[in-house]
């Protein structure tokens, strides 16, 4: 099969020919569509994260079942699916729980080191990065790492339900349980940044703040439910917040993954209100918190948000009902359909900041 390679960290792929295994166990072989390019892999492929080398990235995706382990239960060759990064094992307390983003035991999806790789080049290993590795026309998963969703569903739209869009709405319901008539504010108007956004209006905030240091941005944030937009390189962002929300406001997304813009977060909320940091940081980076003024008295919460908090087999078919009923936007996230050849090139307009999301439909 074809795949992007990363064969160095220094955020570039190159298109090779890799082998795939059959399917064992639980295992799943997937045909796949679309994939999507998230800033997550960019970064993973930039910073060395402790990825073995060589490796494949891509965990947002949408494709067709081609075969599946002779254990595997409620899929079926034929079936459409969405993948993700969420690895869980189903047996402990977490996900017992239903608290799968949880798991104490991730590593159980995985094939251990005495087993045949999935991937191989050259009779040599392929890392698989988060057991998805869809950078490729084809991709061998465990089934929790997979919903099923309904054939109607467009694959580039469903892609993106995997990552950007579990992890953005996540965040707003199931991690901060944003109510009706709250107050939001979303700092980077990005993949996630936009999902935040419909999030939020899906659930009835009465003030949707979007900050981003671009101006082009506003008019997407806007498209997706932003009552108010704020350019990050011409005013303090902090002050703008205030002077809309005087008091600060009920929730505040952090949706980059910066010093800076972690630290402006806590500034922006109102007493007693939370901050969700969802954007991934550089590996040992650091924030500044007050513990007097910002934990003890303003009695902030600051909460890390991973996949938001998401069960993916309940919220992706979920998600993708309300896409079918015309209650969630998803077309305006895809930016660009690419072949898998293109993906450098996506990425270097990805790196500049003014589309949504870039999605390997060729390969």
């Amino acid at each position: 099969m074809k795949a992007a390679v990363l064969n160095r960290i220094d955020g570039k792929f190159d298109i090779e020919d890799v082998e795939i295994d059959n399917p064992v166990g639980h295992e799943v072989l997937v045909s796949v569509k679309a994939s999507g390019l998230c800033h997550s892999d960019l970064h993973v492929a930039q910073h060395d994260f402790g990825v073995p080398l060589p490796a494949i990235l891509g965990h947002e995706f949408a494709g067709v079942v081609e075969r599946v382990g002779p254990a595997v239960e409620g899929l079926e060759v034929g079936d459409h699916v969405v993948g993700s990064l969420l690895q869980y094992c189903g047996n402990c307390a977490a996900c017992a729980d239903g608290r799968t983003f949880q798991c104490t035991d991730p590593d159980k999806v995985l094939r251990s080191t005495s087993q045949v790789p999935r991937l191989r080049r050259r009779n040599a290993p392929v890392a698989q990065v988060f057991g998805t590795g869809a950078f490729a026309s084809s991709t061998l998963v465990h089934e929790n790492q997979l919903a099923k969703i309904p054939k109607e569903m467009p694959f580039p739209q469903a892609a993106l339900l995997g990552c950007g869009v579990l992890t953005g709405i996540g965040a707003v319901i199931n991690t901060a349980g944003v109510r009706p008539g709250q107050t939001v504010v979303v700092i980077g108007v990005g993949g996630i940044g936009l999902n935040v956004i419909a999030g939020a209006k899906l659930v009835g905030a009465a003030h949707i703040i979007a900050i981003d240091a671009q101006a082009k941005k506003e008019d997407l944030a806007r498209k997706f439910g932003a009552t108010a937009f704020i350019n990050a390189r011409e005013q303090d962002p902090i002050d703008a917040v205030k002077h809309i929300l005087p008091g600060g406001a009920d929730h505040v997304f952090e949706a980059i993954g910066l010093y800076e813009t972690s630290t402006q977060a806590i500034k922006m909320a109102r007493k007693g209100g939370g901050i969700y940091i969802i954007g991934l940081h550089k590996p040992g980076e650091t924030i500044d918190v007050e513990v007097l003024s910002d934990l003890i008295v303003n009695q902030v919460h600051i909460t890390g948000v991973y996949m938001g908090s998401s069960n993916m087999k309940r919220d992706i078919p979920l998600y993708a009902d309300l896409y079918l009923k015309g209650k969630l936007n998803l077309d305006d996230l895809v930016s660009k359909e690419i072949s898998l050849h293109e993906i450098n090139d996506a990425y270097e307009e990805l790196k500049k900041g003014g589309i949504a999301r870039s999605v390997i439909t060729s390969f």
